[in-house]
């Protein structure tokens, strides 16, 4: 097995390594209101569940030649965002908001995606994703060349189809997942292993 200090690869070459290595990833697509209430939308594959109590998550937002992108300033400024759970239905609507839009464009509207309002924040969420979560900015990381964002969940909007006894059924969510390049994956075989005492 080779040994290979990252401190001797370029920032591209590490990327490539970890979105590589780090698979399955979850997507977030986060929506956040800009200055001029513009609705923002971009997806998040630098993303995962933080804790349960307090339920938090967490998103990167890696910069761009030193510049924040939307997603980070709009939350920052209004401190509260809403995440969104990617599956085989909107996954390619999702990855049109990807494009390289200014700051007064909706890439929610961009993408043929429909707005809906939250309960707790002003922010709105996308009508089509199965589960949505209202966010509350609970810390703000500054990294080198990223914005860590720790969000605390407010609000879940779940679609009572996926759930039973408590329990989301992965198999009606059909959640996609990131894995290099252009390509995603939907969940293949699943299996059980007991966990020991």
């Amino acid at each position: 097995m080779k040994a290979i200090d990252p401190k001797t690869l370029t920032a591209k070459d590490n990327y490539k390594f970890l979105i590589g290595s780090v698979i399955p990833r979850p997507i977030a697509f986060v929506t956040s209101l800009g200055k001029d209430d513009t609705l923002n939308g971009a997806p998040y594959s630098f993303f995962n569940v933080v804790s349960s109590e307090p339920p938090m998550i967490s998103i990167a937002a890696q910069q761009k030649d030193g510049q924040r992108k939307h997603t980070a300033q709009n939350i920052l400024e209004r401190n509260e965002f809403v995440v969104h759970i990617v599956d085989q239905q909107t996954v390619e609507q999702v990855n049109q908001t990807a494009a390289t839009l200014d700051a007064k464009t909706s890439e929610v509207t961009f993408a043929d995606l429909t707005a809906v309002n939250s309960d707790y924040i002003e922010t709105p969420g996308i009508d089509e994703a199965k589960i949505r979560m209202e966010c509350r900015l609970y810390k703000h990381i500054e990294l080198p060349t990223t914005d860590l964002i720790l969000g605390e969940i407010i609000c879940y909007h779940i679609d009572e189809a996926l759930y039973a006894n408590g329990r989301i059924d992965e198999t009606k969510l059909q959640a996609v997942s990131r894995l290099a390049g252009d390509k995603y994956a939907n969940i293949g075989e699943v299996f059980s292993i007991n966990r020991p005492k």
